[in-house]
């Protein structure tokens, strides 16, 4: 096999992955040495919703609803006692009837019985286990962290942002300084053509930073590699028409994850985190900490997504059928437009039926009687990839209101990273918030939109169910929104990549005071694939390597005169070290250049989540 640069791939040459010494967008595939499993779904992937590996099945508007009021409920404080106490659960009701005034008693009983049962689980954990809010499946839990890692994580980072300049503080492009990034994968990424990248063995947190520019510069990925490969399983292709020769992987940029161990009992991060210098250990430590949280959760993200087609459990409120009310045969002859004088028939009945349809309502499903569901699918992580360990692409930053600022106008729907990322899931932990309004993480869905997979029986090109039970309109997207989370301090939340996300606004709950919303994100890479990652990639700061050579110089057994140097000539001889390693300057340059790619590339993302419409034929 030839590398994308064309030499052949020769024994010695053990760093062998997508970009180096294998094609951009390779897939496993079994017979691959080191192979676990074929790359799980990702919305990102035009292949994978070719085949309908990221369709999800609709769901109807009221099943939605009492999600969302499950979602509610497990919010609150001891939530798994209260849903036993009648008066508080008849208040719940009252409360629901307001907020959703479609929600019928058999909903409502269902949703009781449901939680009931789920509460059982939680009386039996010394610590309440994670609770799966939608059945895509999104996780949270507001005890995975523990209070006292909560607090160090808060500690610790308001050091690390104490120690940082007003004058170096990054504020991320186009936020309106709202946005603080504190560590960011879009500053010093891979980018190819210019990044260095070991051949043989991987760095260490001891040495990452002296041995910048060791390496051979990682070459650019050939033109064909940007797009997918054609499916070589055997999947029903769902969805022929889609164009599956766009771009999307990326021949400029990746994100860089850091390696981790999870081999012991607790994970290890064993590369650098990109833009967060190997010094801090005590963030390090706690970052692995959190890693280890949101692992039982992954457990429980990754399982339904993990075969070809994704495996969910059966509907609480299940619909096969249009029914409407009234009626046009059970009505009496009495009702409605009648014949005139004169009327020619066919026209008479053309009116009458023209009445009927504009008076008679869908009839609005509701949950059959309740049955416990099996426990949700599990993955064991350690147990699968221990061996192998993890990759993870960190994020740190806070979202700063004022009152000259007092808002935050939230996000758009998007899935993360590109293709050249493969990330299967994210982990979002909230560690601190203060003064602001409740804030939300909005999910949507991929949805089918054959008649075949819907299997539900209707009139001929009659399509108003569509809308009245699923929220969804014949001609347009087949894409649902499945409801909110509510992202309060210390909650942890884990989702698959199967999902378009997006920040809701919120602003200071107080406006005469500052407020803030700082966030930990994890997010995962699949672990059926190996990408480049820091443990390949020598640092690429100038501003971490210079010291760090000037402190190795003075150190030495023989100081050489660089040492000696006042801090003003040091500055101007680092600053003559052109080409590599890379200063801020140009990191922030190539910042916009990648954010500017990205945008693009989202866009082709959203077009390729929404490319498939409701068009209900005759049938």
């Amino acid at each position: 096999m030839a590398t994308s640069s064309g030499e052949e791939l020769t024994p010695g040459n053990r760093n062998c992955l997508p970009g180096f010494g294998l094609p951009l967008n390779y897939a496993p595939c079994e017979g691959d040495e080191g192979y676990c499993g074929e790359l799980y779904p990702n919305a990102l992937s035009l292949q994978c919703l070719k085949t309908g590996r990221t369709v999800l099945p609709m769901i109807s508007l009221r099943e939605i609803a009492m999600l969302q009021f499950m979602n509610t409920v497990t919010d609150k404080v001891d939530w798994h006692i209260k849903v036993h106490d009648d008066d508080i659960v008849k208040k719940w009701e009252t409360e629901v009837s307001h907020q959703y005034p479609d929600f019928t008693s058999k909903m409502f009983s269902y949703c009781i019985q449901e939680l009931r049962h789920r509460a059982t689980f939680v009386s039996k954990s010394v610590i309440p286990p994670p609770i799966v809010v939608y059945d895509a499946n999104v996780v949270k839990s507001d005890f995975a962290v523990s209070p006292e890692v909560k607090k160090d994580l808060q500690d610790a980072m308001q050091e690390f942002e104490d120690g940082i300049p007003d004058r170096l503080k990054d504020w991320h492009p186009f936020s309106d300084d709202k946005v603080l990034d504190l560590v960011h994968p879009s500053l010093f990424p891979i980018i190819y053509g210019t990044t260095r990248i070991l051949e043989h063995g991987t760095t260490t947190l001891e040495d990452c930073i002296l041995r910048c520019g060791s390496g051979r510069v990682l070459p650019v990925p050939p033109v064909a590699e940007e797009v997918e490969e054609k499916q070589k399983s055997t999947y029903r292709f769902v969805f022929d028409d889609i164009d599956t020769t766009l771009s999307l992987y990326s021949r400029k940029f990746q994100w860089l994850p850091c390696e981790v161990d999870i081999s012991g009992e607790h994970c290890k991060i064993t590369s650098y985190i990109n833009n967060l210098h190997p010094q801090e250990t005590k963030l390090y430590a706690l970052i692995a900490k959190i890693i280890d949280a949101a692992i039982p959760l992954w457990e429980l993200t990754l399982p339904p997504v993990k075969d070809r087609r994704i495996d969910l459990p059966p509907k609480r409120i299940s619909y096969t059928f249009v029914e409407y009310d009234p009626f046009p045969e059970e009505g009496p002859d009495t009702d409605g437009p009648q014949q005139l004088p004169g009327e020619d028939e066919n026209d008479f009945w053309e009116r009458r039926s023209e009445w009927f349809d504009s008076t008679r309502k869908v009839v609005l499903p509701e949950p059959g009687d309740f049955e416990a569901r099996s426990p949700c699918k599990s993955t064991n992580i350690r147990e699968i990839y221990g061996e192998r360990g993890l990759q993870v692409i960190v994020k740190l930053a806070n979202i700063m209101l004022t009152p000259d600022k007092p808002s935050y106008e939230g996000g758009s729907w998007h899935v993360e990273g590109q293709l050249n990322e493969h990330i299967v899931s994210t982990a979002l932990y909230y560690y601190s918030s203060h003064n602001i309004t409740p804030s939300f993480l909005a999910f949507r869905q991929q949805v089918s939109t054959t008649y075949e997979d819907m299997g539900v029986s209707y009139e001929q090109n009659i399509h108003d169910w569509l809308d009245e039970v699923f929220g969804c309109t014949q001609d347009g997207p087949g894409v649902q929104d499945i409801g909110s989370v509510e992202t309060r301090e210390g909650r942890l939340l884990t989702f698959p990549n199967v999902l378009q996300h997006r920040v809701e606004p919120f602003e200071l709950a107080d406006p005469t005071k500052p407020g803030h919303r700082k966030i930990l994100a994890l997010f995962l890479v699949d672990p059926n694939i190996k990408i480049i990652s820091t443990a390949h990639v020598p640092c690429q700061r100038k501003d971490w390597w210079a010291p760090a050579v000037v402190e190795q110089q003075s150190a030495g057994s023989h100081p050489t005169p660089l040492g000696e140097l006042p801090t003003e000539l040091l500055t101007e001889v680092f600053k003559g070290v052109e080409d590599f390693p890379l200063s801020m300057e140009e990191a922030m340059t190539l910042r916009l250049e990648l954010m500017d790619e990205r945008r693009v590339h989202a866009e082709t993302q959203d077009d390729g989540f929404q490319i498939n419409t409701f068009n209900l034929c005759e049938h």
